[in-house]
């Protein structure tokens, strides 16, 4: 019940956020309507290059990962193009923050701690920035976390692979780059996750169900780039006219370097017009806005569970450093979010375990996480709402 009125309250504080905005990067309203009309290209409802879709063989497709498109299909076969994706992304967002206090209370935390770390991951995250807009790129993280921690509470509850791997499926629809955390998920299915419990059914179970997501993602492909992976990105990245390149991957370890300032230093932009910091476009790293973050370093038990987190954090964040752009035009690091149930985890477990006078430290930097999370969506909303979108 706790749970299930936290979700509430997610959502409806996201969609207080909102205020009602339908975003104009309805990528997935688009797909959706596509999808209901027999085909996956969007050019009779391409708007322009505002929507980040690539041109190949004639046709104009949509680059994300195609789950949300499905989510909303039935407000699309109401609504029409007039059909708000950014409710889908704040309904998302309290299926995200039900899932976390569900988890940690799984976890063995008691309600205070578990309100403290949830509000950190509604605010003290891009979690609510993202939700609130809506847009394309955004929901997709929304989706994806939502997704991910009900994926990591069924580990922590009755461990059933297929419902694993339906939602660990459900997830890389929406962010493939979670692809990187099959390994350790699996292996949380077949070992254990809270204790040392193997069964080899669940292990297999889960692959099982894992097979039909993969089937529709090569079918997918091969109908947009007659491939049976995702040339989408390296398309784009071949279109791209800001950041691209006519030739070569748009992964690399050339970027690494760039992801890693993005990430860990770049500050905030300090105004002495208005005695006021401002965030730069390309976002603000993580030491200014979830420094709560640094909780999850002191995380010692279960040994094997700290280790098995920490290696899928590293596997999923993977991909975002070696790629060619930081999220584009975004507050705070929204990249993280592909990782930060993992670290949601270590958190709880350093907290469970008790962390004495850094408890009281971590309350400050969960606090300083939520204001700054706060701020971002009020400045964000003010310049969409000045600009009309």
């Amino acid at each position: 019940m706790n749970a299930l009125l936290a979700g509430l309250l997610g959502a409806i504080i996201a969609l207080a956020c909102a205020h009602g905005r339908a975003t104009p990067y309805d990528n997935y309203v688009l797909l959706a309507d596509a999808l209901l009309h027999g085909h996956i290209w969007i050019d009779p409802t391409w708007p322009g290059p505002s929507i980040d879709a690539v041109q190949f063989e004639g046709h104009r497709y949509i680059v994300n990962d195609p789950l949300p498109a499905l989510l909303i299909l039935p407000l699309v076969a109401v609504f029409g193009l007039s059909a708000n994706q950014t409710l889908l992304a704040c309904l998302l967002c309290g299926v995200a923050v039900g899932a976390a206090w569900a988890l940690l209370a799984r976890l063995g935390l008691r309600a205070p701690a578990t309100l403290w770390l949830v509000a950190f991951l509604l605010a003290g995250t891009d979690l609510l920035w993202c939700s609130m807009l809506g847009d394309v790129w955004f929901i997709a993280q929304t989706a994806a976390v939502a997704f991910l921690l009900l994926a990591l509470c069924e580990l922590a509850g009755k461990r059933r692979g297929w419902v694993v791997g339906l939602l660990a499926g459900l997830a890389l629809g929406s962010r493939f780059t979670l692809v990187m955390a099959l390994p350790v998920l699996l292996w949380w299915c077949w070992d254990g996750f809270l204790a040392q419990e193997r069964r080899p059914r669940a292990a297999l179970s889960f692959v099982l169900t894992l097979i039909p997501f993969f089937v529709a993602w090569v079918t997918y492909n091969e109908l947009r780039w007659h491939l049976p992976w995702d040339a989408g990105h390296t398309i784009f990245y071949h279109q791209d006219p800001f950041m691209g390149a006519p030739t070569g991957s748009p992964f690399g370890l050339e970027n690494v370097p760039v992801e890693l300032w993005s990430f860990f230093v770049q500050p905030p932009i300090w105004n002495p017009a208005t005695h006021w910091f401002e965030f730069a476009l390309s976002g603000t790293a993580l030491w200014f806005t979830s420094p709560a973050l640094v909780l999850a370093a002191f995380a010692r038990q279960p040994r094997r569970l700290v280790v098995a987190l920490w290696i899928a954090t590293l596997l999923v964040a993977a991909p975002s450093l070696l790629y060619y752009a930081n999220g584009g035009s975004q507050f705070g690091m929204r990249h993280a979010l592909d990782f930060e149930p993992f670290l949601l985890v270590l958190m709880a477990l350093a907290v469970r375990a008790g962390v004495g006078w850094i408890w009281p430290v971590a309350q400050v930097a969960i606090a300083w996480s939520v204001a700054v999370g706060l701020w971002g969506c009020w400045v964000w909303d003010a310049m969409r709402a000045k600009l009309g979108t």
